[in-house]
């Protein structure tokens, strides 16, 4: 058999994306693949994932398992503005910068509208004045949407009182709200809220739940705590090729992932190993974060040379690509913390 080559987890802060799967979930898969079921989410698996998501929101939920955070985001967005909408984000949000225009094609030709906050926090004067302008106006496209990142692009964190600020504002002007959670857990993690408290109690119409970068394989899903979407999700989701015939690999994921909090011990470990980073990080001269980490995200200035020694050493991260010096590093739920440890000797020894 010929070997695959992989990076080393503890080498590897390029993105959550790059960890495994955690074994649970793996277990899950392998035990969904026995036997026959129907298909297309009839099966005893999606029941389960559905009555667990349920509790775990408090709430009647509809649930569109997906498989990518980008489908997701498309599906969701599509279901909550017409074409001649548009959707408020923030300008660093994932869904104006790295979705390749995936949520103007599903919505079909919305537009997305970029808007200015600290931390890639939309900020609520500025969602205000757009949620207004030209509303009414046939020559333009209607604010339809606001969509936001929890966490955010920059690990930064809403907490609950920010959410239900500008979901407030939002609904004042006749908008729908969008949760981008690709990394939902961890910001629950951070927060220590309920799910339900950081969701539909704080204004929130529709989640897309993120699992993939916390331990699941190719399991995401679209949670709309509106009865009245459900059949627009269920067809666009078919539409969109979403409806996978086989879906309890999905939803065995999804359930495995819930069940005793693995998702929290996930995330919680993901977040502690930013936060040692962070923290030591600060102790290297020469070095400065530009945030203290609130999730598994941490942005810092490092010395060029200290970034090339660490690329030698076959430490993979992002540099350079926001502004030259700024370095990115991303944990998982698979990293120790002999790897963050290991990270923070050679950039000592890269300083010295």
């Amino acid at each position: 058999m010929t070997a695959i080559a992989t990076t080393p987890s503890g080498l590897s802060f390029i993105s959550d994306n790059m960890a495994g799967a955690s074994p649970r979930i793996a277990r899950a898969v392998a035990e969904a693949a026995l036997g026959q079921v129907l298909p297309y989410g009839n099966d005893p698996f999606s029941d389960r994932a559905r009555n667990t998501l349920a509790g775990i929101f408090e709430h009647e939920v509809g649930v569109f398992p997906v498989s990518t955070g980008s489908a997701a985001n498309g599906l969701s967005l599509a279901a909550l503005t017409p074409p001649w909408g548009s959707v408020l984000a923030h300008r660093d949000s994932h869904i104006h910068h790295d979705e390749c225009g995936a949520p103007e094609f599903f919505t079909g030709g919305a537009k997305l509208v970029g808007l200015a906050g600290g931390d890639s926090k939309l900020d609520p004067d500025a969602l205000r004045a757009a949620a207004g302008r030209r509303a009414g106006d046939v020559h333009s496209v209607q604010p339809s949407v606001m969509s936001i990142s929890q966490a955010t692009e920059s690990g930064s964190v809403y907490s609950v009182p920010e959410i239900r600020e500008l979901t407030a504002v939002a609904k004042d002007a006749g908008l729908r709200t969008h949760m981008d959670g690709a990394r939902f857990a961890n910001a629950l993690a951070h927060l220590g809220v309920t799910p339900a408290d950081m969701t539909w109690k704080a204004g929130i119409d529709v989640l897309s739940f993120g699992a993939t970068k916390n331990g699941a394989m190719t399991a995401d899903a679209v949670i709309s705590f509106d009865p009245a979407l459900s059949d627009e999700l269920a067809f666009r989701a078919k539409r969109a090729g979403q409806l996978t015939s086989k879906m309890r690999f999905q939803t065995a994921q999804l359930d495995a992932y819930l069940t005793d909090d693995l998702w929290l011990t996930n995330a919680r470990h993901a977040n502690a190993m930013a936060t040692r980073l962070g923290d030591g990080l600060k102790a290297v001269p020469g070095t400065g974060l530009l945030a203290t980490p609130q999730a598994n995200i941490l942005f810092c200035r490092l010395p060029a040379h200290v970034t090339e020694g660490l690329l030698a050493e076959g430490y993979a991260f992002y540099h350079d690509r926001w502004e030259p010096g700024i370095v990115r590093f991303v944990t998982a739920f698979s990293h120790t913390t002999e790897d963050i440890d290991q990270l923070l000797d050679a950039i000592h020894r890269h300083t010295a």
